[in-house]
């Protein structure tokens, strides 16, 4: 009695074994590295490797190795000096179609990464590094979504002058039909043409004004596809940072997450993920007078009215030649005549070919670049949060076109070498669909990160270390036994993390923590029981096995209930308590498999079999 069959007892050996394997990358520790790869979907190759080995060895900076794995290079280094000039160099040699980022890499023997063995990917509050939560302005997408249909819905009742007046009023269009004959034949239209408007049930004065809005499905369509183009645009925008492995997911409807490892630069970060920029490119109206325009307070048909950022007022062209859509390459620079920051700017064939018929049409008149920037922030008026919306608009340049040029050309006028590097990278990622608002912003320091390892390494210990000894004393060799179960538990519990790639956060720690309460919690019942059995069962043997028996269904239920209520918790809940919910349920998994399972194994092969007169319980 109490013997497991050498095929089982073989298999629980297997799973154990592997568990230690997998979770032996965790040991060996980090090094300081500097990570390199391809913009967009380009391949990195040995020719790639080669030229990042060369700019090392040409500027004499030491390395330990350097190395091309999966989709990026990745060159390691002994100290931090060497990394920070490594980094440098190799961002400035490789150029723009390169992310340089700088990372730790897990220092993981060749044979152990070749079986899979991965070290545990760390959270933000371990790391260290900037987390920001964004929210999208949604009345910006309703919006844009309103002002699209605005010019939809003009022009094809223009076709057959079929109204007199079209209005954006409270979300929803108010169009004023001549006729109630033209009313009827514009309604048609409408429903036909513009399948995404709905015509609304509003009462009017007027019987031939119609009341129209979006419809429900086209205004969720908006949001969502504004919400993706935000979060590619972000992405595209972290990269030009150079942040190795960022997290960048949507939370709920409207939100962002953005998560920065190894970032301290707040205001940096800040200024390049929240930006909402575009340029415009037009013509100066050079036959009317901007000073004139205003006194008058009327700009002439056809010009509107800007300033540059000094404050001097320009009539600009409404049409525009070209917008940051049509960018498809920016790179900041200096103009080598007079020695100012400069943006060499690369246009797609629609805008070069705009750019090019402008440029032999108007040479020797004046076009000017500007500069437009949406913004959204909360204020607090009158003991409420309001969003505030604000637009500016700043002339950069207006310079004499000298000559015909279509897709590449420069601007210059920037204000300082710094703006110019911004500038590129914004239009080089492209603009958000949409304003977003910072409502969440925090920073972790290294040494913090560091600091929240130590002590939460120290609270898993100290817990494991004050069970151990209370198992010890209270159940004896079932107490032991009961240890070496908890710490082969602790053991599967990183394997699974470290193969899953799941990150450990703080919460997630506290989950290991409960985790190691709740594996002694299934010993000390079927211990309990055990003893119960032996004072009404003389046969120590069966007591053994009723002892386990008898108990697994009470375990079972416990656990099984602790497991929904942290499937709950990770479908339902945010970031840390995601992680809070992994770790717990992968505690409860394995906490199960060892204190039934190889407890019992053990057990087995120092009592089962045998004719027992007491044991040490």
């Amino acid at each position: 009695m109490n013997q497991f069959s050498a095929l089982k007892n073989t298999l629980i050996a297997f799973f154990l074994l592997l568990s230690a394997l997998y979770a032996l990358p965790n040991i060996f520790g980090s090094d300081l590295s500097v990570q390199i790869s391809a913009n967009g979907d380009a391949v990195l190759t040995q020719a790639d490797l080669d030229k990042v080995k060369q700019s090392l060895n040409t500027q004499t900076i030491s390395y330990k190795s350097v190395e091309l794995t999966g989709r990026r290079i990745l060159a390691r280094f002994s100290d931090n000096k060497s990394q920070l000039s490594a980094k440098e160099v190799l961002k400035q040699d490789l150029g723009r179609n390169y992310v340089t980022a700088l990372n730790l890499a897990p220092s993981i023997p060749a044979w152990l990464a070749d079986v899979g063995g991965k070290a545990m990917s760390l959270g933000l509050d371990l790391r260290g590094g900037v987390h920001f939560l964004l929210e999208v302005d949604m009345q910006a997408v309703i919006n844009m979504s309103l002002n699209k249909s605005y010019n939809e819905l003009r022009t094809l009742l223009r076709q057959d002058r079929l109204y007199k007046r079209v209005d954006i009023k409270d979300d929803n269009l108010a169009v004023l039909f001549k006729t109630d004959d033209a009313k009827t034949q514009g309604l048609k239209l409408i429903q036909s043409e513009l399948t995404d408007l709905v015509i609304l049930d509003v009462p009017s004065d007027n019987p031939l004004q119609v009341a129209i809005g979006i419809s429900e499905s086209a205004q969720s369509e908006a949001k969502s596809n504004a919400l993706k183009q935000n979060i590619t645009t972000l992405r595209n925008r972290v990269n030009e940072l150079g942040v190795a492995e960022p997290i960048i997911q949507q939370q709920g409807l409207e939100r962002i997450v953005v998560q920065l490892p190894g970032v301290q630069d707040t205001a940096r970060a800040k200024e390049i993920l929240g930006a909402v920029a575009t340029l415009e490119f037009r013509l100066v109206d050079e036959k009317n007078d901007p000073q004139t325009a205003i006194q008058s307070g009327k700009t002439p048909i056809g010009s509107k009215l800007y300033y540059f950022r000094d404050g001097r007022p320009l009539l600009l062209k409404t049409r525009v030649i070209a917008t940051g859509e049509n960018i498809t390459g920016a790179a900041s620079g200096v103009d080598s005549e007079n020695a100012t920051p400069m943006v060499n700017i690369t246009l797609d064939s629609a805008g070069g070919r705009a750019m090019l018929d402008t440029t032999k049409k108007y040479i020797h008149h004046r076009m000017a670049v500007v500069f437009i920037e949406n913004k959204v922030e909360t204020v607090l008026e009158n003991d409420k949060l309001v969003k505030k919306r604000s637009t500016t608009q700043d002339i950069i340049n207006a310079a004499t076109i000298q000559g015909t040029f279509s897709s590449r050309f420069q601007i210059t006028g920037i204000d300082s070498a710094r703006e110019a590097r911004n500038l590129a990278l914004l239009l080089r990622a492209g603009s958000l669909s949409a304003p977003i608002e910072i409502i969440e912003e925090r920073t972790i320091g290294p040494s913090l990160g560091a600091d929240n390892i130590a002590k939460g390494v120290m609270s898993v210990v100290i817990g494991f270390i004050l069970v151990l000894v209370f198992m010890a004393v209270r159940y004896r060799v079932f107490g032991m036994v009961a240890n070496i179960a908890l710490t082969l538990n602790l053991v599967m519990i990183v394997a699974v993390l470290s193969l899953l790639q799941a990150t450990l956060t703080l919460p997630g720690i506290a989950g290991i923590v409960l985790t190691v309460g709740m594996a002694v919690d299934a010993n000390v019942l079927i211990f309990e029981r055990i003893k119960e059995e032996l004072g009404s069962n003389s046969n120590i043997q069966k007591a053994i096995a009723a002892g386990y028996d008898k108990a697994v269904l009470t375990i079972a239920d416990a656990n099984i209930t602790t497991l929904i209520a942290s499937l709950v918790l990770f479908s339902f809940g945010t970031g840390p308590i995601k992680g809070f919910a992994i770790t717990l349920s992968i505690g409860i998994v394995t906490s199960m498999f060892t204190a039934i399972i190889v407890s019992r194994a053990i057990i087995n092969k120092i009592y089962g079999g045998k004719k027992l007169e007491e044991i040490s319980i």
